[in-house]
């Protein structure tokens, strides 16, 4: 008798848990069904991220592109480096976008800048530094301040000193930095990469020189860039370059006109 009493004590105990959760899954989906039902439904607008870079949103910080930083960088080679380099100097210099040129210890050890860059800014003399940190040195972050820009885009040699030390410093000091990847290089590819990784892990967000040309113009239809915008594609674009090459030779073709 106490067993069966026992056994049906059980029985109910068991059935109860069961209703009891199903009643709470119930009433924890009719919630949640409510809750989706109650979301307003999104309403995009044509507008354009404000993490996309435009010609004035922020300052680009060449830091020492030179022969002797160059000598030791193996992460890219060099003549495809230089292209890049020329590629966004002069996507910068076409979008009038504020351009700091810094480099090191350039009379003593390292030489000047390459003369691509100094061709695109001629009368730009670049501030020459002790320290491998160019966020360390007044000169640089003054002239940089002096933009009133909260967006800061980096390019330099190498990328696992000179770069990180300057991206690392500007992130912790407030700005919203890029790193041009293609356009910077290492001492081994695992020095570039790792690097890369650090400071995306800081918050910095990785671009490549011709997403950079190309994220300024945004647009085939701003007419007074897509010149400029073109050509350099054209010159430093490769297989993107002659393509354009090609369809305006063949067919006389023009993106958004």
């Amino acid at each position: 008798m106490k067993k069966l009493l026992s056994s049906r004590i059980t029985t109910l105990a068991l059935l109860t848990a069961v209703v009891s959760t199903s009643a709470f899954g119930s009433i924890l989906i009719a919630k949640m069904e409510t809750v989706g039902a109650s979301s307003p439904a999104i309403k995009a607008k044509a507008v354009p991220s404000s993490r996309l870079l435009t010609p004035t949103n922020h300052t680009l910080l060449m830091i020492d592109h030179q022969p002797q930083m160059a000598f030791g960088t193996s992460s890219i080679d060099i003549q495809e480096l230089r292209n890049n380099v020329t590629g966004l100097a002069k996507a910068a210099k076409a979008f009038k976008v504020p351009t700091v040129l810094t480099t090191v210890a350039a009379e003593s050890f390292s030489g000047p800048i390459f003369p691509e860059i100094q061709a695109v800014f001629p009368e730009q003399k670049p501030i020459d530094r002790t320290t491998m940190n160019a966020w360390e040195d007044q000169r640089v972050v003054d002239k940089v301040n002096s933009y009133g820009k909260n967006k800061l885009v980096v390019s330099g040699l190498w990328t696992e000193v000179c770069d990180l030390s300057a991206v690392l410093s500007a992130i912790d000091q407030g700005y919203e930095v890029y790193i041009v990847t293609d356009t910077s290089g290492g001492v081994t590819e695992e020095a570039h990469d790792m690097a890369i990784e650090r400071m995306i892990q800081a918050g910095a967000a990785p671009i490549t020189w011709e997403q950079y040309l190309l994220e300024l113009q945004r647009d085939w239809a701003r007419s007074e860039t897509y010149k400029a915008t073109t050509d350099i594609a054209k010159e430093h674009g490769g297989a993107y370059g002659l393509g354009i090459i090609y369809s305006q030779e063949m067919f006389g073709g023009s993106e958004g006109h």
